[in-house]
This record gives C-alpha cells, sequence and structure tokens, in this order.
C-alpha cells in the first residue's frame, strides 16, 4: 500500500505525547478525514502515545499517510522496549489495568480503528499498529 507521506516522533516525555497528538490531528485533516475520524484517531494516538511512554519507557511513533486507489488513510504504529505485555487478551478487556488509569486505553484505541494489531512478548516491548480511513 503506497504510503505518500511518513513522519516518526520520539516519546521520551509528556510532550511528545501531545505532539503525537497535534501530528495525528494534522495529518488527519491533510489527507480530508472527517470530524468525527480525526477525533477518533487522534483521541486512539494519545491512548497509544501516553502508553508507549507509561508503560513502555518510550518509544516511537511513526505517522503514516496511505493510499490505496481511492481509499486515504492514516496508520500510525506505536513502538517500544519495555516489558511487553504477558496476556494480550486481558489487557484488551475493558477496565483492566496494571496503573492507575480506567483501564481503556487499548480496547478504547481498538474500537475507534478502523484496524487494529498489537503484538508484545515479556521482555521484548509493544508494537500497536491502528489506521483509521476515510
Amino acid at each position: 500500500m503506497p504510503v505518500t507521506r511518513a513522519e516518526t516522533l520520539p516519546i521520551r516525555i509528556s510532550d511528545d505525547v501531545v505532539r503525537v497528538r497535534q501530528q495525528t490531528r494534522q495529518m488527519a485533516v491533510d489527507i480530508g478525514l472527517s470530524l468525527v475520524d480525526q477525533t477518533k484517531i487522534v483521541t486512539a494516538a494519545s491512548e497509544l502515545a501516553r502508553n508507549t511512554l507509561e508503560y513502555g519507557g518510550g518509544g516511537e511513533a511513526l505517522l503514516e499517510a496511505l493510499q490505496d486507489g481511492g481509499r486515504r488513510g492514516l496508520r500510525l504504529t506505536f513502538e517500544d522496549k519495555g516489558p511487553g505485555i504477558v496476556d494480550l487478551e486481558l489487557a484488551l478487556t475493558d477496565g483492566y489495568t496494571t496503573g492507575k488509569g480506567l483501564g481503556l486505553g487499548l480496547s478504547g484505541a481498538r474500537r475507534l480503528s478502523s484496524e487494529f494489531h498489537i503484538t508484545s512478548a515479556p521482555g521484548e516491548g509493544t508494537r500497536v499498529v491502528i489506521s483509521r480511513w476515510k
């Protein structure tokens, strides 16, 4: 699938989470996502960037504008080298948290995305890829 624009952003401090959110919004606007779809992808990006920082110890976000025939979309990849997730099924359950949050980050991001894929292994980190299509 052709990538028409890509940007990699570090996630090391809380200001980086804000930058990921802002850049996601700008790319969503640039590709013509509706206001509702912009809000969904920005909310998911914010949750996943925060998880990357808080649970993964920091990492990177790759933002890619996609063109698939007549369809345009945005794919976001969040990757860290943190402790990983022992039980993915449990981690994707609404209300489950290992921190102080509401336990809606991963499950919420999955609901807000057109496509959602997560890989994680204890001691190896976590990679979450989401997409939203116009």
